[in-house]
């Protein structure tokens, strides 16, 4: 057998561990221990009964197979066989892919950040569009997404616009959208006719808790101004130094958020998605360890990485790191994303397991 099969026995114990301690009344007072605690177990749970799941069907196999040269049941036998030797073929397969090595920000919410880049006008739309796409993906996935800033154009679209999505493992399923979608429609201010294309980024960032961000950023190296806000919002505008800009110094990285009532909201605010650009700039900085980290078919999630074209006047989207090709683009941008991101994740699965292989 496999070698993954000798470490799943210890992923059932520790379940098993998880379980009693999760039943311990002084665990059940500590909120925070208990929930650290639900999470770890919630992690490993598919991939404790699959296995469970897989000795039966080998200890049904074998019972079958003993039975194969009997004269009353050898007939039924052999179709059992037929039935679970396949079966426990696709649930070893299954169980490899459950203990690959885990990506530890898998669970984690995002900030994502889209920016219209060559093309003006039109990228800016098609920025707008992609925001939309996201969030009704969101929407069929139970997530939940906020915008937390946004610099808007003229013409109704996205010079920039950074948004929050929260929910169940969204990073392991939205990390592979960092990059460069390229869009090629006519724009609507286009007289003649003629194809445009255009290009929008898409940054995917894990969001850290202040726990997870311990050791990441030193607060000494992050200066704070509080001024007041700006724009909408009548006489509190005025009255109130409610918005806050921080500087990580040894990087220069800068967030300003004044859209909340309160100082304290805003500067919770600025410091997640200052978390999160520090985390990026490093990653994206070291970049050899990086790479490597990443090694996979779906590329390195550099934002300058081309990795998706929107043709419209065919209907058909392309992911150039896959050779996924779909002539559904109507339902795609539709946020009917699923197909395209259940195909890059199997890609990296796939990747990973040859890699475990050699």
């Amino acid at each position: 057998m496999d070698p993954i099969f000798s470490q799943l026995q210890a992923v059932v114990d520790r379940y098993d561990e998880l379980n009693q301690m999760l039943a311990d009344p002084d665990v059940m007072g500590d909120s925070q221990h208990y929930m650290a605690l639900s999470k770890e177990a919630g992690g490993i749970r598919e991939t404790v009964e699959t296995f469970k799941h897989y000795q039966q069907v080998v200890q049904d196999l074998l019972d079958a197979e003993e039975l194969l040269g009997d004269a009353e049941m050898g007939e039924l036998a052999k179709e059992d066989v037929a039935t679970l030797k396949p079966e426990k073929a696709e649930l070893e397969e299954r169980l490899k892919v459950l203990m690959l090595p885990k990506d530890p920000n898998d669970d984690k919410n995002i900030i994502m950040e889209i920016r219209g880049a060559a093309g003006g006008d039109e990228s800016s739309l098609f920025a707008a569009d992609l925001l939309g796409m996201y969030r009704r993906y969101a929407e069929n996935q139970g997530w939940s997404l906020q915008i937390i800033d946004e610099t808007t154009t003229e013409v109704g679209g996205y010079k920039e616009v950074v948004a929050m999505i929260t929910g169940d493992n969204v990073y392991s399923k939205l990390k592979f959208e960092s990059g460069a979608h390229r869009v090629q429609r006519v724009p609507a201010t286009e007289t003649q006719g003629r194809v445009h294309t255009s290009t929008a980024t898409v940054g995917i960032m894990p969001e850290f808790e202040e726990v997870d961000a311990e050791g990441l950023i030193d607060p000494k190296d992050v200066r704070e101004d509080v001024y007041r806000s700006s724009g909408a919002g009548g006489q509190h505008v005025n009255k109130t130094s409610s918005a806050i800009r921080l500087t990580h110094e040894p990087t220069g990285i800068t967030v300003a958020m004044q859209d909340e009532r309160s100082q304290q909201q805003n500067r919770a605010r600025a410091w997640k998605i200052l978390n999160a650009r520090v985390y990026d700039h490093f990653a994206q900085e070291n970049e050899a360890e990086y790479a490597e980290q990443r090694k996979t078919v779906v590329g390195s999630g550099a934002r300058s990485e081309r990795i998706r074209t929107y043709n419209y006047p065919q209907n058909r989207v392309t992911d150039h790191r896959i050779g996924l090709t779909l002539n559904k683009l109507d339902r795609i941008i539709a946020g009917d994303l699923g197909e395209i991101i259940d195909a890059l994740v199997l890609a990296e699965q796939t990747a990973k397991l040859a890699e475990l292989g050699k």
